[in-house]
């Protein structure tokens, strides 16, 4: 018996949702930091094994929306539930409960599709007693499938996670060629790579305010030739970028080109380049530009 289907993983900022994405992966697909917002659209990660085709949407946090950008953010999480095969709804297994996450369900309530409680971040806990009593919290606000505390980082109870998923999804054909992992192109994994250097690199409201766009890819036989740009909103955030005497973009290329090579397995030339696009994130014009569709268009 083969099944397939769509999973869609939510919770608030920073509650580990693409750092499990890649460990069921077994590989780097999804850009992971400690900067809330770092994952900004739906980006689906495609497990295949001998018994089952697993599409993984992993979704940007759900939070209080700032700009434009942070309302597209939040509405197309919430939009994949009602797209999917099953949720997972995380939250950070050493918080107390949190109004955040309690009104996250109320924005779940009359949805059909099942939900699943996963706690994460196990590997950080010591009173497992608090830890049940939140829980108990979320389960009493929500009728949710099954519960389960997991480590995304080090991989405890994924795999159990993995066998309770798969229980859930229908008998079903393979959506995708083995061998692929994301519905994405080769071009969106570069651009996050890249931004991924950045929130790694820079701190305060640099890393907010970033974008990357390819504007030129060549793969070629033995080299992969790419141009890409930085777009930042102020002068003084294209000088941090930038660094003294280009220090901070060489950085950023140099560790960039690592994941990239990486990804292609064969060596890889990149050349950055800044410019400023003053409230990129507030302007619906840039915000289509770069791929992103406000008001869940």
């Amino acid at each position: 018996m083969f099944r397939s289907g769509f999973v869609s993983i939510i919770g608030e900022p920073n509650v580990g949702k693409s750092t499990f994405l890649n460990q069921v992966m077994k590989q780097k697909v999804a850009i992971v930091s400690d900067k809330p917002q770092t994952t900004r659209n739906v980006f689906s990660g495609i497990y295949t094994d001998e018994d089952s085709q697993i599409v993984f949407m992993d979704t940007p946090g759900i939070h209080k929306a700032k700009t434009k950008l942070g309302e597209y953010m939040t509405s197309s999480a919430l939009n994949t539930v009602k797209a999917v095969d099953l949720v997972l709804f995380l939250v950070n297994a050493f918080d107390d409960v949190k109004e955040r996450n309690l009104g996250i369900l109320k924005e779940l309530a009359g949805v059909k599709t099942p939900v699943f409680l996963i706690a994460n971040k196990l590997d950080t806990i010591k009173d497992y007693r608090r830890l049940r009593e939140a829980l108990d919290v979320y389960k009493a606000a929500f009728e949710f499938k099954d519960s389960l505390a997991i480590s995304a980082l080090t991989g405890d109870n994924v795999n159990h996670l993995m066998d309770d998923i798969k229980k859930q999804l229908p008998e079903g054909p393979k959506f995708y060629p083995d061998g692929e992992i994301s519905d994405r192109p080769e071009t969106f994994l570069i651009t996050e790579f890249i931004r991924e250097k950045i929130l790694e690199l820079t701190r305060e409201e640099v890393p907010h305010s970033v974008m990357v766009t390819i504007d030129q890819l060549k793969n070629k036989k033995k080299l992969v030739e790419i141009i890409a740009t930085i777009i930042v909103e102020r002068n003084s955030q294209k000088g941090i970028i930038i660094g003294k005497g280009g220090s901070m973009l060489k950085q950023i290329g140099s560790l960039a080109r690592i994941d990239i090579e990486n990804l292609f397995g064969k060596q890889v030339f990149l050349e950055l380049f800044v410019k400023v696009e003053a409230d990129w994130r507030n302007r619906e014009y840039y915000l289509r530009s770069y791929g992103y569709k406000p008001n869940q268009e």
